[in-house]
Protein backbone atom coordinates (compact mmCIF):
# COMPACT_ATOMS: atom_id res chain seq x y z
CA UNK A 1 0.00 0.00 0.00
CA UNK A 2 1.22 3.49 -0.85
CA UNK A 3 -0.04 6.28 1.41
CA UNK A 4 0.26 10.00 0.77
CA UNK A 5 0.19 12.25 3.82
CA UNK A 6 -0.77 15.90 3.78
CA UNK A 7 -0.24 17.65 7.09
CA UNK A 8 -0.97 21.26 7.96
CA UNK A 9 -3.06 23.62 9.99
CA UNK A 10 -5.84 23.83 7.35
CA UNK A 11 -6.84 27.20 8.78
CA UNK A 12 -8.96 27.20 6.66
CA UNK A 13 -8.87 24.24 4.29
CA UNK A 14 -8.71 25.58 0.71
CA UNK A 15 -8.40 24.48 -2.91
CA UNK A 16 -4.61 24.63 -2.72
CA UNK A 17 -4.79 21.76 -0.22
CA UNK A 18 -6.83 19.64 -2.61
CA UNK A 19 -6.22 20.28 -6.31
CA UNK A 20 -2.43 19.64 -6.36
CA UNK A 21 -2.96 16.35 -4.51
CA UNK A 22 -5.60 15.31 -7.03
CA UNK A 23 -3.20 16.18 -9.85
CA UNK A 24 -0.37 14.14 -8.33
CA UNK A 25 -2.49 11.17 -7.25
CA UNK A 26 -2.29 9.10 -10.45
CA UNK A 27 1.43 9.60 -10.92
CA UNK A 28 2.17 8.68 -7.32
CA UNK A 29 -0.34 5.80 -7.30
CA UNK A 30 -1.55 6.52 -3.80
CA UNK A 31 -4.02 3.99 -2.47
CA UNK A 32 -4.88 6.34 0.37
CA UNK A 33 -4.22 9.99 1.18
CA UNK A 34 -4.35 11.08 4.82
CA UNK A 35 -5.03 14.70 5.68
CA UNK A 36 -3.74 15.31 9.19
CA UNK A 37 -4.61 18.66 10.79
CA UNK A 38 -1.93 19.69 13.27
CA UNK A 39 -2.84 20.54 16.84
CA UNK A 40 -0.04 23.08 16.74
CA UNK A 41 2.71 23.31 14.14
CA UNK A 42 6.19 23.96 15.51
CA UNK A 43 6.73 26.91 13.15
CA UNK A 44 3.24 28.40 13.52
CA UNK A 45 2.66 28.42 17.26
CA UNK A 46 1.40 32.01 17.28
CA UNK A 47 -0.69 31.94 14.09
CA UNK A 48 -3.58 29.53 14.61
CA UNK A 49 -6.96 31.21 14.18
CA UNK A 50 -9.68 28.53 14.30
CA UNK A 51 -9.98 25.72 16.82
CA UNK A 52 -8.95 22.18 16.06
CA UNK A 53 -12.61 21.20 15.97
CA UNK A 54 -13.38 23.65 13.17
CA UNK A 55 -10.19 22.93 11.26
CA UNK A 56 -10.90 19.20 11.31
CA UNK A 57 -14.51 19.75 10.23
CA UNK A 58 -13.38 21.92 7.31
CA UNK A 59 -10.89 19.25 6.26
CA UNK A 60 -13.58 16.56 6.32
CA UNK A 61 -15.88 18.73 4.22
CA UNK A 62 -13.11 19.69 1.81
CA UNK A 63 -12.24 16.10 0.88
CA UNK A 64 -15.72 14.59 1.15
CA UNK A 65 -16.08 13.83 -2.58
CA UNK A 66 -12.92 11.68 -2.69
CA UNK A 67 -13.32 8.25 -1.11
CA UNK A 68 -9.58 7.55 -0.97
CA UNK A 69 -8.93 10.79 0.97
CA UNK A 70 -9.33 10.51 4.74
CA UNK A 71 -9.15 13.13 7.49
CA UNK A 72 -7.07 11.77 10.38
CA UNK A 73 -7.48 13.41 13.83
CA UNK A 74 -4.44 11.86 15.53
CA UNK A 75 -2.42 15.07 15.97
CA UNK A 76 -5.42 16.97 17.30
CA UNK A 77 -6.11 14.13 19.73
CA UNK A 78 -2.47 14.06 20.80
CA UNK A 79 -2.92 17.66 21.94
CA UNK A 80 0.66 18.92 21.84
CA UNK A 81 3.07 20.39 19.30
CA UNK A 82 2.68 18.24 16.20
CA UNK A 83 5.93 16.67 15.07
CA UNK A 84 6.02 14.76 11.79
CA UNK A 85 8.37 12.13 13.20
CA UNK A 86 5.88 11.16 15.94
CA UNK A 87 3.03 10.84 13.45
CA UNK A 88 5.12 8.74 11.08
CA UNK A 89 6.18 6.40 13.88
CA UNK A 90 2.52 5.82 14.75
CA UNK A 91 1.57 5.26 11.12
CA UNK A 92 4.48 2.86 10.59
CA UNK A 93 3.28 0.77 13.55
CA UNK A 94 -0.25 0.70 12.11
CA UNK A 95 0.81 -0.02 8.50
CA UNK A 96 4.13 -1.89 8.70
CA UNK A 97 4.23 -2.78 5.00
CA UNK A 98 3.17 0.57 3.57
CA UNK A 99 5.22 3.15 1.69
CA UNK A 100 4.68 6.66 3.01
CA UNK A 101 4.99 9.88 1.00
CA UNK A 102 4.92 13.08 3.08
CA UNK A 103 3.58 15.84 0.84
CA UNK A 104 5.05 19.35 1.10
CA UNK A 105 5.14 22.52 -0.97
CA UNK A 106 8.44 23.65 -2.46
CA UNK A 107 8.44 26.57 -0.02
CA UNK A 108 9.18 24.04 2.74
CA UNK A 109 12.28 22.50 1.15
CA UNK A 110 14.81 24.76 2.82
CA UNK A 111 13.09 24.34 6.20
CA UNK A 112 13.45 20.56 6.29
CA UNK A 113 16.77 20.74 8.12
CA UNK A 114 14.92 22.41 11.00
CA UNK A 115 12.39 19.57 11.33
CA UNK A 116 12.69 17.46 14.47
CA UNK A 117 14.57 14.19 13.84
CA UNK A 118 14.78 14.72 10.09
CA UNK A 119 17.14 11.75 9.65
CA UNK A 120 14.56 9.46 11.28
CA UNK A 121 11.85 10.95 9.06
CA UNK A 122 13.87 9.96 5.99
CA UNK A 123 13.98 6.39 7.29
CA UNK A 124 10.20 6.36 7.66
CA UNK A 125 8.97 8.23 4.56
CA UNK A 126 9.71 9.86 1.24
CA UNK A 127 8.93 13.47 0.40
CA UNK A 128 6.69 14.44 -2.49
CA UNK A 129 7.30 18.10 -3.27
CA UNK A 130 4.56 20.07 -5.02
CA UNK A 131 6.28 22.70 -7.11
CA UNK A 132 5.15 25.47 -9.46
CA UNK A 133 8.55 25.86 -11.11
CA UNK A 134 12.07 24.55 -11.01
CA UNK A 135 12.94 23.14 -7.61
CA UNK A 136 15.57 20.73 -6.43
CA UNK A 137 16.90 18.99 -3.38
CA UNK A 138 18.75 21.43 -1.09
CA UNK A 139 22.53 20.91 -1.14
CA UNK A 140 22.59 19.82 2.50
CA UNK A 141 20.14 17.01 1.71
CA UNK A 142 21.70 15.73 -1.52
CA UNK A 143 22.68 12.51 0.24
CA UNK A 144 18.90 11.87 0.55
CA UNK A 145 18.02 12.85 -3.02
CA UNK A 146 16.53 9.42 -3.66
CA UNK A 147 13.84 10.21 -1.07
CA UNK A 148 12.41 13.14 -3.05
CA UNK A 149 9.87 13.21 -5.88
CA UNK A 150 8.91 16.52 -7.49
CA UNK A 151 5.37 16.91 -8.82
CA UNK A 152 4.14 19.91 -10.77
CA UNK A 153 1.53 21.95 -8.91
CA UNK A 154 -1.06 23.07 -11.49
CA UNK A 155 -2.86 25.56 -9.26
CA UNK A 156 -2.33 29.24 -8.57
CA UNK A 157 -0.92 30.06 -5.13
CA UNK A 158 -3.59 30.24 -2.44
CA UNK A 159 -2.80 31.55 1.01
CA UNK A 160 -4.78 30.76 4.15
CA UNK A 161 -3.64 34.14 5.46
CA UNK A 162 -5.16 35.86 2.43
CA UNK A 163 -8.43 33.93 2.85
CA UNK A 164 -8.66 34.98 6.50
CA UNK A 165 -7.94 38.57 5.48
CA UNK A 166 -10.73 38.47 2.89
CA UNK A 167 -13.19 37.02 5.36
CA UNK A 168 -12.37 39.65 7.96
CA UNK A 169 -12.99 42.30 5.31
CA UNK A 170 -16.22 40.69 4.09
CA UNK A 171 -14.73 39.83 0.67
CA UNK A 172 -16.01 36.61 -1.04
CA UNK A 173 -13.79 33.52 -0.96
CA UNK A 174 -15.88 31.15 -3.08
CA UNK A 175 -13.14 30.87 -5.72
CA UNK A 176 -10.57 29.80 -3.12
CA UNK A 177 -12.25 27.09 -1.03
CA UNK A 178 -14.51 24.10 -1.75
CA UNK A 179 -18.22 25.05 -1.59
CA UNK A 180 -18.96 23.02 1.55
CA UNK A 181 -16.05 24.68 3.34
CA UNK A 182 -17.30 28.12 2.33
CA UNK A 183 -20.76 27.34 3.70
CA UNK A 184 -19.28 26.00 6.93
CA UNK A 185 -17.19 29.13 7.44
CA UNK A 186 -20.18 31.37 6.81
CA UNK A 187 -22.52 29.32 9.01
CA UNK A 188 -20.07 29.38 11.93
CA UNK A 189 -18.90 32.97 11.44
CA UNK A 190 -15.29 31.90 11.36
CA UNK A 191 -12.48 34.43 10.94
CA UNK A 192 -14.83 37.37 11.50
CA UNK A 193 -15.15 37.32 15.25
CA UNK A 194 -13.92 35.41 18.26
CA UNK A 195 -14.75 31.72 17.88
CA UNK A 196 -13.92 28.35 19.40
Amino acid sequence: MRIGICGGTFDPFHCGHLEPILAARDRMQWDLVLYIPAFMQPFKQDRQAASGYHRFAMTVLGIEDHAEFVADPRELERGSISYTVDTLRELRAEHPGATFDWIIGDDNLEKLLDWKSIDTIFELANFVVLTRGAAGVPPALQHRADRFTFAQNPTIPISSTEIRRRLAAGVPIDDLVPPRVSRYIQHNGLYRKAHT
